[in-house]
């Protein structure tokens, strides 16, 4: 290697070797530093940092005011009603916004409270004759009753021949969740959810029930929530069998700290979840202690053909093997977009506009897909326009991101993992957000 107190050439042609060497060095040492800078920063934020990835809207008219003149240009979509009376004349209304104070469910139990006057207040001021009922003032005031345990008492009365003083009879038992266990139906129901919907943990509920005078210790639920998980099984299977009928899956995985049985250690094991399509609206949760393909090929190994969307992650690749589509999702690539903004401005912003756009395509068809889906199943052609739209969006983003990475190649490699993400070719890419088939799915 050369250094400052060698000899420089003095032949041209060794000049001109020792520069571009240098110049490769001097690449890449910045494109070493870039990276680093950029992993430095991404430390810094998700330890000191916000964790939203809202963008302001004014910082994208930096780097791509194309792309917002264009959303501003794109007018409102028409109902299929619209289609449908194109002589009708009346002006539609827009939808607004509700204010004030909503009416309480019509199913809640309402328990009248009578506020009367007294009969000192009936008698008339001026002629002293009893003032008589004509109607009444209604207000309606939501409370909250506490809950409450009680304790039932099963009896079965017996019965005996008293000619023959014997042949006793008693009524059969009822079945029951935990056969002779101490909890009813109700309490494992509201353990469950409390749990598991509200995150609540036994601990805490274990507190809540001492209050009651009730001592219930958290292994004793605990248990109880094996228990349940068994009963509920067969109801798990049907819902991951109504799923894997599906067009469209989607699934992700997150990580969850749990402690291993055996060693007592914590360790963080992978909760998997599984989503139908429009069609079979279930979700299914499947835990695993690690994060190998096992989990995924063992839970859609029923899944013959259609669309799996995920977030591309290795685990997939035999399940894709098999002829599983890929489908990547939007939410991730904007992810990595955005972690991208400090390290490489332009190419960012401009990939997150071009996302919004998409994103705000979206939003307006939100609308439309009861009404889509509807019109598919007689025939009828309203989304597929929606659809070339999308297309059209990702293909003109799509080129412009190309573009701007191939005049850049010194700084190529910061977002380079992300433009194969988003913009690679042959694997579509969906909008997350939007259960309707893949209609709103874009690619090449």
């Amino acid at each position: 290697m050369t250094t400052l107190s060698d000899e420089l050439p003095t032949d041209l042609e060794t000049c001109h070797q020792l520069i571009r060497e240098l110049l490769e060095t001097l690449a890449q040492q910045t494109h070493l530093n870039d990276k680093l800078q950029h992993q430095l920063e991404q430390l810094l934020r998700r330890v000191y940092g916000r964790k939203s990835e809202k963008l302001d809207p004014n910082q994208l008219l930096l780097f791509a005011p194309e792309i917002l003149a264009a959303s501003a240009a794109t007018p409102p979509s028409t109902s299929p009603q619209a289609d449908a009376s194109p002589g009708s004349t009346e002006p539609s209304q827009p939808k607004k916004n509700g204010h004030g104070r909503k009416p309480l469910p019509a199913s809640l139990p309402r328990k009248p409270v009578l506020h009367d006057l007294t009969p000192e207040q009936l008698p008339c001021p001026e002629c002293g004759t009893v003032r008589v009922r004509i109607g009444e003032e209604t207000r309606e005031q939501l409370e909250y009753v506490p809950a409450s345990l009680i304790v039932l008492q099963h009896v079965r009365p017996k019965y005996a021949c008293k000619a023959c003083e014997g042949n006793v009879a008693i009524a059969d038992r009822l079945p029951e969740p935990i056969e002779k266990g101490l909890p009813g139906p109700g309490l494992l129901a509201q353990v469950i959810v409390s749990k598991y919907a509200d995150h609540l943990p036994l601990y805490r509920q274990e507190r809540i029930f001492a209050r009651h005078g009730v001592e219930l210790s958290r292994q004793t639920t605990c248990g109880w929530m094996a228990v349940c998980a068994d009963l509920l099984e067969p109801i798990w299977k049907a819902m991951l069998g109504r799923i894997l009928q599906s067009r469209v899956i989607q699934t992700d995985d997150t990580p969850v700290r749990a402690q291993d049985s055996a060693t007592g250690a914590m360790r963080t094991g992978r909760l998997w979840d599984y989503l139908g399509d429009c069609d079979h609206r279930f979700i299914v949760y499947d835990y695993t202690p690690d994060r190998s393909s096992e989990g995924p090929e063992r839970i859609l190994a029923g899944f013959r053909s259609g669309y799996l969307q995920s977030d591309a992650y290795q685990a997939y690749d035999r399940i894709h093997a098999r002829g599983i589509i890929e489908v990547s999702c939007m939410a991730h690539a904007r992810r990595k977009f955005d972690e991208a903004k400090t390290s490489d401005q332009e190419r960012a912003h401009a990939g997150l506009a071009w996302i919004g756009r998409l994103y705000q395509i979206e939003r307006q068809a939100k609308d439309e897909i009861g009404e889509a889906i509807e019109r598919l199943r007689f025939g009828l052609t309203q989304v597929p326009r929606r659809r070339l739209e999308v297309q059209g969006t990702y293909a003109a983003g799509r080129l412009r991101l190309a573009r701007r990475t191939a005049s850049s190649p010194v700084r190529g490699g910061l977002v380079g993992a992300v433009l194969g993400l988003a913009l690679g070719a042959g694997v579509p890419i969906g909008l997350l957000r939007t259960k309707i088939e893949p209609l709103l799915w874009v690619g090449p």
